[in-house]
């Protein structure tokens, strides 16, 4: 599938050329905190677990679209509905005349407490239980499924029926800096010139354990999981146990959306940076697509940063997906 690019590239300013200043400085510019009202759904999963969602009303006065669509919107690791990036896609959605729901993954966020099992980049199947979800109640609406890092791989998971599938779909999606390829990802992240980035990352996951440990989900010190470790070596020792896999290596295999790109045929926006420092943009360029695939690459961007100097507030990321989501709305 082929669609129009954005006019205007991301142009960083001069204080961040680079990915890796890209992604250490993205998640901390200004930018207006969300005010929208929303109420709160469970969503209940096959295993008894359940899942948070935020759900917002398309604003007022916004002039609704061609067919009444939904909006999921899936955070990244260590996220919730809180992150900025996570409110800015429901300021954009809401302001196209879309209902759009902000899922709390599995013990994030809202959902602290609320399921045993974890949140991992193979959760496809959590992703094909929202679609169903949202599909039973409202039949006649389109659903477009927005992803962030972790989940962006889960929903090109969904999308390919991997890892658990057949899988519900959505109508069309986004993925953005998705890591299709999560063996050599994680190699980056844990690269010696990435500690900083292996430490942020790591700090979240840590804590993550010592918070079901605190809500009586498994016992103190069941998991050793410490800041010292590498988010392989946190992998090896609680992800992939409670994800069900028999290694780490074996989680990256059958969670890697990769070898499932070629049978997604519903039209789907991949949105990638080529200087992301923890994901190889050679995995994209070598994939084999599926007809429903839509690759857009930007020179800058890191992973999630996107900091441009002519954008409001400096957010490249708004302007592109603003751009794509309005492409995918005319075409449902």
């Amino acid at each position: 599938m082929q669609l129009p690019r954005p006019e205007k590239p991301c142009r960083p300013p001069l204080w961040a050329k680079s990915g890796y200043l890209q992604s250490a400085l993205g998640n901390y510019l200004p930018k207006p905190k969300l005010t929208q009202p929303w109420r709160r759904e469970e969503i209940h999963l096959p295993d008894g677990d359940r899942l948070v969602a935020r759900v917002y009303a398309p604003k007022e006065g916004s002039a609704p679209p061609n067919r009444k669509t939904v909006i999921c919107v899936f955070h990244g690791l260590g996220g919730h509905g809180d992150r900025p990036y996570m409110q800015r896609v429901v300021d954009l959605g809401t302001a196209r005349g879309c209902e759009v729901i902000s899922v709390d993954h599995r013990g994030c966020g809202q959902g602290r407490g609320l399921a045993k099992g974890i949140y991992h980049s193979g959760v496809a199947s959590d992703l094909s239980a929202v679609f169903a979800a949202v599909r039973k109640k409202q039949p006649d609406a389109a659903i477009i499924g927005v992803g962030f890092s972790l989940s962006a791989n889960a929903l090109l998971l969904c999308l390919g029926d991997g890892h658990g599938g057949p899988h519900h779909h959505p109508d069309a999606a986004i993925a953005v800096n998705p890591p299709i390829n999560l063996s050599r990802c994680a190699d980056l992240i844990c690269a010696p010139n990435h500690r900083l980035f292996n430490l942020y990352f790591l700090r979240g996951c840590v804590r993550y354990v010592r918070q079901r440990e605190a809500d009586g989900l498994h016992e103190k010190g069941r998991f050793p999981v410490h800041l010292r470790m590498s988010l392989k070596t946190f992998d090896d020792v609680f992800t992939a146990p409670l994800g069900g896999f028999k290694s780490g290596q074996d989680y990256y295999e059958r969670s890697s959306a990769l070898p499932h790109l070629s049978k997604i045929t519903r039209p789907t926006v991949i949105l990638h940076a080529e200087d992301d420092p923890f994901i190889d943009p050679t995995d994209f360029v070598q994939a084999q697509l599926g007809p429903g695939i839509h690759l857009h690459m930007e020179k800058h961007g890191g992973h999630l940063g996107y900091i441009c100097a002519d954008q409001p507030y400096r957010r490249w990321l708004d302007y592109g997906m603003g751009h794509y989501l309005d492409q995918l709305l005319s075409r449902l």
